[in-house]
């Protein structure tokens, strides 16, 4: 059976459970990071060297870092759907995704572990401000794209909406001011699109911890 390791409260651990759920994937998952630990352990090192969640075991087959097992589980489980076939299409959902990991995630991780796993008199006002005005500007551009588009990739849901689309239910729920920020109404859209689907409820529309 396909194992998953990994705590369900790691952005990067509801990636992998939303695309195996989409997928229509049976697994099984074991705590592991954050205050179950085990991610030092020998035993999850000669998995992954890293110590990060997740990794997955397929049958002896094992993979991390979350974005690489999205499009595994797509490319295998999803070809045509959340893989698209065509090229294009194929870049212009990876795009997105690399993006998320390469331009969204940093202020997203400030303000996040600032709001949320930081105690409010440690926190870093400043820190948490400039986060807050850098990011509204960077999902601007996501809501730009999504102007002509219902899905990343075009009209359909495709494994590119699942990184970012993790990373929007804490955009749009994180406790701070919405105050001076832009309008995004085709970001909105896409969150409230990506809200009705059950796996997204059932593993990103959570607790924030």
């Amino acid at each position: 059976m396909l194992k998953i390791y990994g705590r369900a409260n790691s952005i990067n651990v509801q990636k992998a459970l939303w695309a195996a759920d989409e997928c229509g994937l049976v697994y099984e998952r074991t705590d592991v990071g954050g205050a179950f630990g085990g991610n030092d352990q020998p035993w999850y090192r000669a998995m992954n060297p890293n110590g990060v969640v997740p990794t997955i075991d397929d049958g002896g087959y094992t993979l991390w870092e979350s974005n690489s097992i999205v499009r595994y589980f797509a490319a295998t489980h999803a070809a045509g759907t959340l893989w698209p076939r065509d090229a294009k299409a194929r870049g212009d959902a990876e795009r997105w995704m690399d993006w998320q990991i390469s331009t969204i995630v940093t202020g997203m991780t400030t303000l996040f572990w600032g709001l949320i796993r930081t105690p409010p008199e440690k926190r870093d006002l400043d820190a948490i401000e400039k986060a807050r005005v850098a990011v509204a500007d960077l999902w601007g551009r996501l809501d730009g794209h999504l102007a002509e588009r219902d899905y990343v990739a075009g009209s359909h849901f495709t494994m590119g909406d699942i990184p970012a689309g993790a990373m929007a239910y804490r955009w749009f729920n994180l406790p701070f001011s919405r105050d001076g920020l832009p309008a995004t109404p085709h970001l909105r859209a896409w969150y409230e699109r990506l809200a009705t689907r059950p796996a997204y409820q059932k593993h990103v529309m959570i607790e924030m911890t």
